[in-house]
């Protein structure tokens, strides 16, 4: 027993200088604390979930968990707009997808407007015991770009119309760091011009502190502005290509916007440094 504390305690040893002179392997340990700690604040409190399966509300422990997972990442966190949410009707909610991180965001969401629903892919499904967790929660998982994909999500429209859901989701389908939004996807436009529910768009600042490419995770600022409702009550669909131009430019145009105050700030706090 000795001899394992001894052990263990060079390599604890060694993660921390890694992580304090190695951009790279602070990175790697990052992103493996993210997703360790993701995992245990999922599934710990999956007894719990199991006394009403299916319910939203299951989420909330683990957002409060993820909540803390973030901070200690160094990641701090400031919501916008919360004027805009209107809990005594259903929306379709849009957000920008930049990273699995994004985890994160979620977090910071959901205890702030009731009755959420996201919408991920099925192969998150499989990962357990996460997609067991975010199955109990009341997860819609869809095999993206299969015709039952649509079917899904419109079977969605029913629950945001009558239950009054929010249903969460990434338009853009495919995770990125890039400055420019990518082309929105028609499903999300659909169930909103369904359900005759207002589209309710969320913009992420960029992840000014995350670099893929040049394997870099540090510390930073993130705005999340939770904008005015776009309705759709008199639209049809024939109006989707246009609804989601508007959804689009608007979603740009506060994410570059918002991404140009958190980039100033973080040059100021980097001059400081």
């Amino acid at each position: 027993m000795a001899a394992f504390n001894v052990v263990l305690g060079c390599v604890m040893a060694l993660l921390i200088i890694l992580f304090t002179i190695s951009s790279i392997a602070r990175y790697y340990i990052k992103f493996i604390l993210f997703i360790v700690l993701s995992l245990l604040s999922a599934s710990l409190p999956i007894p719990l979930m199991l006394i009403r399966p299916f319910d939203p509300r299951n989420a909330l422990i683990p957002a409060a968990l993820s909540r803390l997972t973030s901070r200690m990442l160094g990641i701090r966190w400031t919501v916008r707009g919360l004027e805009n949410v209107d809990d005594t009707r259903g929306a379709v909610v849009l957000l920008n997808h930049q990273s699995s991180i994004d985890l994160f965001v979620l977090s910071e969401l959901w205890p702030l407007m009731s009755r959420c629903t996201v919408v991920s892919k099925r192969e998150l499904q499989y990962l357990a015991p996460f997609g067991t967790a975010a199955w109990l929660w009341g997860t819609v998982f869809i095999d993206r770009g299969a015709r039952s994909a649509q079917t899904v999500l419109n079977q969605q429209s029913l629950a945001v119309k009558e239950h009054k859901r929010k249903l969460l989701l990434f338009p853009e389908g495919t995770r990125h760091l890039g400055d420019k939004l990518l082309p929105f996807r028609k499903g999300a436009f659909h169930v909103a011009v369904d359900a005759r529910a207002p589209i309710q768009p969320v913009v992420v600042s960029k992840y000014h502190f995350l670099d893929d490419k040049r394997l870099r995770f540090g510390s930073g600022e993130v705005v999340i502005t939770i904008l005015p409702k776009i309705e759709t009550e008199n639209l049809s669909k024939d109006d989707i290509p246009a609804l989601i131009e508007t959804t689009q430019m608007t979603m740009q145009e506060a994410f570059t916007r918002v991404s140009a105050e958190t980039k100033s700030r973080l040059a100021i706090q980097q001059k400081h440094d």
